[in-house]
């Protein structure tokens, strides 16, 4: 049967499910750290609002209990992430390879999310922890079952180097504002503190609302996009080890992958740390950070037509390695930065052009990557190709939240009061600048031009 166009409408539908799960990622990477741990310093701040819930000093050497969760956590995932992208390339559902997986978990994703904010509340320290623990996992589970179909579809629609750049872009808008709305918790829980009773139950009631938002958008493309009508592919009989193995022994795949742990690890320093930076160091009031990050985001759509059109000029590597030093550079200013929000300005300013470049381009490298070896191999295994990508991703957020919580971690006064300093705020943002400029001269040695042109040559001979 002939299959349907792939039209832009079908990408933007597909785009949607992006928003829905990085408004649940933006809620626990931007507010996880910032809420239960910290210490607030002026009457209303939330920094710290849910800390004595649970255990704030190191439990194992230096390993707080983020960082004993997060390391755990990718152990999971090392078993995890192979595991569901060899379900779903192996899957022979009447739905498709990927619909079905995105259509069943969309709701305990979003249940999860509310979860970790709302359960650990009980008298017991030890419960709440064991409790925070638990809804992590699922909650990472959950992500990777969603994510790891969906990513692979990025290649599976995006059929053309056209469609791969567009689908890449739309989904990067989408993304920024899933997580730029994820920043919005704060002036949400405002007017809902009548309601609510206090300013914990705002917090939490927000994280309700903004969790119900992001199940439906990740319902629109796995209840909208009929994947059969779309996609004719085949389950692929790779048992899931070797399949792994298989992506791993791809070489321009490792290049590619070795920058991008490392910019996951730096971007996601950035993220956990920015109601902090701006707080803390640039002495900018909280309900002023949400105008920041409208900045933020309105530069980089802005930026995004400008990053479209120049890949297929100037090459996806070279604006990848520009965004990179841009990153740097925001991590410098960052760590150097003084008080006023003209610091804030500044930062979020420069901060638009690197999200704008890493938001859409590295996804098409993987989708570049993934349909090579299709056409090399004759197996579609763009599950496995995303699932390795969205673990070096996980890797590298694991990595940087053990970094900041360890860097930022609590220290006690002679009256027993618990402070962080600002030299601990500007140590976790140098770790990022110098992590930035290592990703940039790692992904140099990422081969694009001979990616493209095999794709081209192997085409040709069909």
């Amino acid at each position: 049967m002939k299959k349907k166009p792939i039209t832009n409408k079908v990408l933007w539908i597909f785009a949607v499910g992006q928003f829905g799960w990085s408004l649940l990622s933006g809620i626990i990477s931007t507010w996880l750290v910032h809420l239960y741990t910290g210490v607030p310093v002026n009457p209303g701040d939330t920094n710290g609002l849910f800390a004595r819930f649970i255990s704030q000093n190191p439990l194992i050497a230096s390993l707080t209990l983020f960082g004993v969760i997060t390391a755990v956590g990718r152990v999971f995932d090392a078993v995890t992430d192979p595991m569901v992208a060899s379900w779903s390339d192996r899957a022979a559902f009447k739905g498709g390879r990927r619909i079905p997986f995105m259509k069943a978990v969309a709701v305990p994703f979003a249940l999860c999310t509310v979860g970790v904010f709302f359960l650990p509340q009980t008298a017991s320290v030890t419960a709440n922890n064991t409790i925070i623990f638990v809804l992590l996992m699922l909650f990472y589970l959950f992500m990777t079952i969603y994510c790891t179909p969906y990513n692979a579809l990025i290649a599976e629609l995006g059929d053309t180097q056209k469609n791969r750049i567009n689908v890449s872009t739309y989904i990067s808008f989408t993304y920024i504002a899933g997580f730029s709305l994820a920043t919005l918790i704060p002036s949400l829980a405002g007017p809902l503190e009548g309601v609510a009773g206090s300013q914990e139950g705002a917090i939490r009631l927000a994280i309700g609302i903004m969790s119900a938002v992001a199940c439906a958008a990740l319902l629109v493309p796995a209840l909208f996009i009929k994947e059969r009508e779309y996609i004719d592919s085949e389950p692929v009989k790779t048992p899931a080890f070797t399949s792994l193995v298989r992506t791993f022994t791809n070489g321009q795949f490792r290049r590619f992958v070795y920058a991008d742990v490392i910019y996951f690890f730096a971007v996601t320093l950035f993220q956990t740390g920015l109601a902090d930076f701006e707080t803390q160091l640039m002495g900018i009031d909280s309900s002023n950070t949400f105008t920041l990050t409208v900045l933020m985001t309105v530069i980089s759509l802005s930026l995004y037509p400008a990053v479209n059109k120049l890949a297929p000029r100037v090459g996806k590597k070279k604006l990848i390695v520009v965004g990179f030093f841009a990153y740097s550079l925001v991590f410098l200013l960052t760590a150097l930065c003084g008080q006023g929000m003209i610091w804030g300005v500044l930062v979020a300013g420069c901060a638009g052009i690197p999200m704008a470049i890493l938001g859409i381009l590295p996804q098409a490298c993987v989708a570049d990557v993934a349909e090579l070896s299709r056409l090399e191999t004759g197996e579609d295994r763009s599950g496995m190709f995303f699932a390795a990508r969205t673990f070096a991703m996980k890797m590298g957020q694991a990595i940087s939240m053990v970094a900041y919580t360890s860097v930022t971690v609590s220290k006690t006064a002679a009256d027993g009061t618990a402070y962080v300093t600002a030299s601990q705020y500007r140590t976790a943002a140098g770790i990022a600048f110098g992590a930035c400029l290592i990703g940039a001269i790692l992904f140099l040695f990422y081969g694009e031009k001979k990616i493209l042109s095999s794709i081209e040559r192997l085409k040709a001979e069909r």
